[in-house]
């Protein structure tokens, strides 16, 4: 059987964790081009670098700043970059989602208060708070579900002074 170039695992073989999060990054990084794509997103002329002014919407419904998109980008990104290793991988699901449970927060404390006050950097509008909660639990419920046993060889509760 090939293996990879460090020898390791068989080539072509990746982790159901490791895919997941490829899967999620590359989610991340499609929509933030598709944020600077007049027609996917409504409204181009109103894009803002910041702030709750921006009016531009994402498949119209999603309101976006090119910070916004910005942040996807990044976000897609590190996702990259930490999908190589199984915990890399988990660490991006996992607490990506713990972030985007957050961002939900947020977004809750933003509406409460005043969705049009300066606190509103992103920018967050309803459907946005409703995708970021859908967003966490999912990449939390990857991160925490698909890792059990993915490159330890056994349970993760093994000791490792015992066979």
């Amino acid at each position: 059987m090939a293996r990879d170039a460090r020898g390791g695992r068989p080539a072509g073989h990746r982790p159901r964790v490791q895919q997941a999060a490829l899967i999620v990054a590359a989610v991340f990084l499609l929509i933030g081009i598709l944020g600077f794509i007049p027609g996917i997103t409504t409204d181009y002329g109103d894009l803002r670098f910041a702030g709750h002014h921006s009016e531009a919407l994402l498949l119209g419904l999603f309101q976006i700043s090119i910070l916004h998109n910005a942040v996807h980008l990044l976000f897609g990104l590190v996702g990259l970059a930490m999908a190589r290793s199984v915990a890399g991988a988990r660490l991006f699901l996992a607490g990506g989602g713990a972030i985007y449970l957050a961002l939900w927060l947020y977004g809750l404390a933003i509406e409460a208060i005043n969705e049009d006050g300066g606190a509103n950097i992103l920018p967050i509008n309803s459907a946005d708070n409703w995708l970021h909660l859908a967003l966490g639990f999912g990449m939390l419920a990857l991160g925490l579900l698909l890792s059990n046993q993915a490159g330890t060889g056994g349970r993760l509760d093994t000791p490792i002074d015992r066979p």
